[in-house]
């Protein structure tokens, strides 16, 4: 998708009179200007030859096309790029050059036809696609709608309903189901697609098919009281489900203006929209998170070295509690021979338990056959010794956090395990050292930190220390890859990345509500900022065993700026543990619904005056926009310590490692790109102000405060890399 190598389309005529576009721009044929442009000039070519009866459009290497150059956004965002005036593209070239051609053409669709791929085959006058290719419009996941005509001619070809669902979801379809919704008229096999494709095209020609152009066609409309009406009740969706997005509403927008004014007037208003959205902070946010996600696995002085990864054909799991299971879990539904080894025969089979009811809940969704279960479940084999260790490619260890304990399986592994085998464990705060303290082969020990629950969240950080081999890290990214994981590489520190940038999350709250604010009213404030929960529900579903585990290690690591509270012990030692005992901070009823709890008042009270607080006014006043800044502007201050130590590589890895590991709103860019858009100097500023008043918990670090004295954004990349990596 890179924008210098320049795209192109080739126009060949064959012996039948049918014209062959073929769209060229590996690796997915996008539609870069240069692309688009080229296909403006072919069709004038085909116009102009009289050896040219009709016109085939496809891709090469069995790919139709992934859509628009997501890579030109940022040109263009910037006014750096010289574009099209505004509808060029939906109107001169797709609407005007392709479907209103005096010459039939027909689609031929093959692995994928995305985004723009797509609009330009609704513009042709029939589509003919193999079974498995994907057609979709996912234009909404980059804060866009769709701009080459997707809003005018998708309602038109399939239904008001079913157009607004593939849109507002971004989900793609599959040939067949778009065959069986008249999105194309025929299914064929890849190699018969071309031959099919240009029969069809004459076909039309002679009047044995219909010609039709789509965005003129109505018989799929509901009349307009109907189509208001789904217009309706879509908008009231998309604010319950999305209230902080304007984008999907501007969508709906779009294609109400061409039901009710015509395709014509539809195709102006979705290009004069496009324009706004583009340069919206929505748009600019999440195609950051897009480009982030894709570069984690690029790591300087690791990945650049030629190095490639090694086969790993069996992985052993150590514990099979939560963890253990879910990556287990993880690693069978990738067609990984799992050994998964517990302590004693109760304990296996409830690990293995746990992996089998995670197995068939997908096939209770229907992600999954009964056949793939059974094939899927046999990958798993259980243990109670390292007996069938000794030809395993990987090991992970994830039983609890405990040092001597891991200490003790790290060198027992080491016994057991062939000299190649990778030695990963999933700590989530203990230094990877310590764990490899009592053995001889640091250069194979790394972290490998998945989240809970590790088989459906997406993120993996890869721990190395200062000795492990950097052949080790390329295995892991490969691994991470294969079980559709984001890895992203981190140096080891207490908490690593999303652990540590977070630890302020929860202690910022505990501040708070000593001082006078209302818990609820921050949970509220946090998630209508846009995180699935606030601090205080976090709290609850961690579990305060954990809370307080994880809190000791920052108290010990980082004293001077960790927030202590009696708060969340006295709970504990009074049988509340959070959603497990079904009282927290909420209640909870059989259902897991939580519900404010009157009680929690007097343990509030309780704990402000141990810590000899009394109720502050302002604080106990909070508008929703100090209560955003006070939780995040800590989070922010601790990910720019991270960065600074060589933590993390690059700024947009916290990003992406706070999107993903935490639920940061992926609209908001990640947790350095929102800093960079609130501004450096004002986090400072207000930071430093907190921190005269409330104490060190809030005392800007160096990095913030010399970035702050610039006027820097804190995602620029740094002068000495001193990396920890």
């Amino acid at each position: 998708m890179g924008s210098n190598a320049k795209g192109r389309t080739v126009l060949e005529v064959g012996a039948d009179g049918v014209a062959l576009i073929t769209i060229i721009n590996p690796p997915v044929n996008s539609l870069s200007f240069d692309v688009l442009y080229g296909l403006k000039d072919s069709y004038e070519e085909a116009m102009r030859r009289d050896d040219v009866k009709a016109i085939v459009v496809t891709g090469a290497k069995g790919k139709f096309s992934g859509g628009f150059d997501i890579s030109a956004f940022g040109g263009l965002q910037g006014g750096q790029k010289a574009e099209p005036k505004p509808g060029y593209i939906s109107v001169e070239v797709i609407t005007n050059a392709v479907e209103g051609a005096r010459k039939p053409s027909v689609a031929a669709i093959d692995g994928l036809a995305l985004g723009g791929g797509l609009e330009v085959a609704m513009a042709c006058h029939a589509r003919i696609s193999t079974p498995t290719a994907q057609l979709g419009l996912p234009e909404l996941q980059l804060g866009l709608i769709p701009g080459f005509g997707g809003t005018q001619r998708l309602p038109r070809l399939v239904g008001i309903s079913k157009a607004l669902e593939m849109m507002l979801t971004s989900k793609p379809i599959k040939g067949e189901e778009a065959h069986d919704l008249g999105l194309v008229e025929a299914l064929v096999s890849p190699d018969e697609l071309v031959s099919t494709s240009r029969r069809w095209a004459l076909d039309i020609l002679e009047r044995r098919r219909p010609w039709v152009a789509s965005l003129h066609k109505t018989d799929k409309l509901e009349p307009l009281g109907e189509a208001r009406e789904i217009l309706k009740f879509a908008r009231a969706q998309v604010q319950k489900q999305a209230p902080n997005l304007k984008h999907p509403l501007v969508c709906i927008d779009v294609v109400e203006e061409g039901i009710a004014s015509g395709g014509r007037a539809g195709l102006w208003k979705e290009a004069e929209e496009f324009q706004g959205l583009l340069r919206a902070d929505t748009c600019k946010s999440l195609v950051h998170i897009f480009f982030a996600q894709r570069g984690t696995s690029k790591v300087p002085g690791i990945t650049d070295r030629g190095l490639m990864p090694r086969r790993v054909t069996k992985v052993a799991v150590i514990g099979g509690g939560l963890m253990g299971s879910g990556i287990t879990t993880a690693l069978i539904l990738s067609n990984y021979p799992v050994i998964l080894k517990e302590v004693n025969e109760k304990f296996l089979q409830a690990g293995i338990g746990r992996v089998k009811a995670n197995l068939q809940s997908r096939v209770k969704k229907g992600k999954m056959t009964p056949e793939k279960f059974e094939k899927t479940f046999a990958l798993l084999k259980g243990a109670l010794d390292y007996e069938s260790f000794r030809d395993v490619d990987m090991v992970i260890e994830a039983v609890i956090e405990k040092v001597s304990l891991k200490q003790e399986i790290f060198a027992d592994l080491e016994k057991y395990c062939p000299q190649h085998c990778i030695l990963a464990s999933n700590t989530s705060t203990i230094d990877l050292n310590l764990i490899g303290e009592k053995t001889k082969s640091h250069g194979r020990i790394i972290g490998a930190h998945f989240f809970s629950p590790a088989h459906i969240m997406p993120l993996l950080e890869i721990v190395r220390t200062n000795r492990t081999s950097p052949q080790v890290i390329v295995d892991l990214l490969e691994v991470g890859k294969k079980i559709k994981k984001t890895p992203v590489v981190v140096g080891n520190c207490t908490g690593f990345a999303v652990n540590r940038m977070f630890f302020p999350y929860t202690q910022a709250g505990l501040l708070l509500i000593e001082r006078g604010a209302d818990v609820y009213q921050i949970d509220r404030a946090i998630t209508k900022f846009g995180m699935p929960m606030g601090p205080f529900r976090l709290a609850d579903l961690v579990g305060f065993g954990v809370a307080i585990a994880t809190g000791m290690q920052f108290i010990e690591n980082f004293p001077e700026r960790t927030y202590k509270s009696m708060l969340i012990p006295m709970m504990q030692d009074d049988g509340r543990a959070g959603e497990t005992t079904k009282r927290g901070f909420y209640v909870y009823d059989d259902k897991r619904k939580a519900k404010p709890d009157p009680e929690l008042k007097k343990y509030i009270e309780k704990s402000r005056s141990i810590s000899g607080l009394s109720v502050d006014a302002k604080l106990a006043k909070l508008p929703e926009k100090d209560i955003v800044e006070m939780i995040f502007f800590p989070v922010v201050n601790e990910a720019c310590r991270v960065y600074a130590e060589g933590i993390a590589v690059k700024a947009a890895d916290l990003d992406i490692a706070s999107v993903m590991g935490m639920g940061f709103p992926p609209y908001r860019g990640g947790i350095m790109f929102w800093a960079d858009s609130v501004g450096s100097k004002y986090i400072y500023s207000r930071l430093e102000q907190w921190s005269n008043t409330y104490g060190e918990f809030f005392k800007p670090c160096a990095y913030l405060a010399e970035r702050a004295a610039q006027g820097a954004p804190l995602s620029s990349p740094l002068k000495q890399s001193k990396s920890r990596l």
